[in-house]
C-alpha cells in the first residue's frame, strides 16, 4: 500500500509496515519518464535508418513474424544489438563519470577527458596492431590496466604537500590524456596499415560493428559494477562532506577512494574496451541528472546511467539517419554536443576556483 506523504515524498509501507521506503517523488518520477523515453527511443532505432521500416512491420519482426526476411536480419542481426549495446555503453560510462565526480569533488571528471578512457584505448590499440594474435577476450582486461594505470599516475601526479588538488587532477588528466593520444597516434603511423585501419574505426567510437556478444559481455559487467558502485553510495554522500568530515561520520575515505577509482575505471574500461572513446558522456549525465531532479547519491546514480544510456542512443541514432546511408559514429556525435558544455562548466570552475 502506497501513501502519499504531504512533502515531496512518497512513502511504501509492504510486510505489515514491517518494512517501510520513503521515495522522493521527483526523482522517481523522472526516472519512470527517462525510461520512457529510453523505450521509444528504442522503437525509434529499431524502426529509422537506410532501410525504415514502420512501427507495425517492426512489430510483426519482433513477434517472430516473416522470421527469415530481409527485416528480421536487419531488426534482429544490427539493429537491436547496436541499440542495446549503446545503452550499455552510455549507462557505464555516466556511472563513471558521476563516481570521478564525486571521489575528486569536481565536476569537470570525465573518464575521456583525464585520460582514463585513452589509457584504455592505448591499451586496446598496442593488442591490435603489435599483438593481433592475442584473442578478444584479453580486451576487456588490458583496458582495465591501462585505464588503472593512468588514473593512478594522475592520481599520484596531482597530489603534493598541501593535498591534491581538483583543478590539477583536472589538468594532470588532461596533460595525461594527450601524451597518451600522441603515442595511441604513433602506433597507428608505424603499425600495420590493417590493424591500423581497424583501430582507426574503433578510435572513433563507432557501434556498427557491435553484436549479441557485446551485449552478453557489457551486460555481464553492468550486473557487477553497478550494485558496487550503489553499495558506495552512502559513502560518498558522506566525501562529498568533505573527508575529515567522512572520517568523523565512520567512512575509511581511503578505501573508500581507492574503490570508487576502481569502479569508474572497470566501468569506462569495459565499455572503452567494447566501441571506443565516447567522450563527454561522464561529464553531461552527471550534470544533467542533477537539474532534472535533487536526490540523495543513490538515485542520482541511477538517474545518470539511465541518462547516459538515453545520450548515446540518440547520438548513435543521429549518426545512423542524419546523412544515410553515411554513418557518422557515435564518438563524434558526442564530441559536438559535449565540447560546448565542457566550455561552460570550466569557466564556471575558473570563475570559483584560483590556481
Amino acid at each position: 500500500m502506497a501513501k502519499t506523504s504531504p512533502t515531496a515524498y512518497w512513502t511504501v509501507r509492504l510486510a505489515n509496515e514491517r518494512l517501510a521506503l520513503r521515495l522522493p517523488r521527483q526523482p522517481v518520477l523522472a526516472s519512470v519518464g527517462l525510461l520512457l523515453a529510453l523505450l521509444a527511443l528504442l522503437a525509434l532505432s529499431l524502426m529509422l535508418g537506410s532501410y525504415s521500416m514502420s512501427p507495425a512491420e517492426v512489430w510483426q519482426v519482433l513477434k517472430g513474424l516473416h522470421a527469415e526476411s530481409d527485416r528480421a536480419i536487419v531488426v534482429w542481426e544490427f539493429r537491436f544489438p547496436r541499440t542495446l549495446v549503446a545503452a550499455l555503453v552510455g549507462a557505464m560510462l555516466a556511472m563513471s563519470g558521476a563516481a570521478l565526480q564525486n571521489v575528486t569533488r569536481n565536476g569537470l571528471a570525465d573518464p575521456a577527458l583525464v585520460g582514463i578512457s585513452q589509457g584504455a584505448g592505448l591499451a586496446v590499440v598496442t593488442l591490435t596492431i603489435v599483438w593481433p594474435q592475442l584473442p578478444g577476450a584479453w580486451y576487456p582486461w588490458a583496458a582495465f590496466c591501462g585505464s588503472l594505470i593512468v588514473a593512478a599516475l594522475i592520481q599520484g601526479l596531482s597530489w603534493n604537500r598541501q593535498g591534491g588538488s581538483s583543478i590539477r587532477f583536472i589538468l594532470m588528466g588532461i596533460g595525461m590524456a594527450a601524451f597518451i593520444t600522441a603515442i595511441t597516434s604513433a602506433l597507428l603511423t608505424y603499425g600495420d596499415v590493417q590493424r591500423a585501419l581497424s583501430a582507426l574505426a574503433w578510435l572513433s567510437g563507432s557501434l556498427h560493428t557491435a553484436g549479441w556478444p557485446d551485449v552478453q559481455m557489457l551486460a555481464v559487467w553492468l550486473v557487477v559494477l553497478m550494485p558496487l558502485a550503489l553499495g558506495l553510495s552512502r559513502a560518498m554522500a558522506a566525501l562529498q562532506m568533505g573527508e575529515d568530515t567522512a572520517v568523523g561520520l565512520g567512512v575509511s575515505a581511503r578505501r573508500v577512494r581507492y574503490a570508487l577509482i576502481s569502479v569508474a575505471v572497470a566501468l569506462a574500461a569495459i565499455a572503452t574496451a567494447v566501441v571506443g572513446p565516447l567522450g563527454f558522456v561522464g561529464l553531461i549525465a552527471p550534470h544533467a541528472a542533477r537539474r532534472l531532479a535533487r536526490s540523495g547519491v543513490g538515485l542520482h546514480l541511477l538517474l545518470t546511467a539511465t541518462l547516459g544510456a538515453f545520450l548515446v542512443m540518440l547520438a548513435d541514432l543521429l549518426g545512423r539517419v542524419l546523412f544515410a546511408p553515411i554513418q557518422i559514429p557515435a564518438g563524434l556525435v558526442t564530441a559536438i554536443i559535449g565540447v560546448p558544455f565542457f566550455v561552460v562548466l570550466l569557466h564556471r570552475a575558473q570563475a570559483k576556483t584560483t590556481f
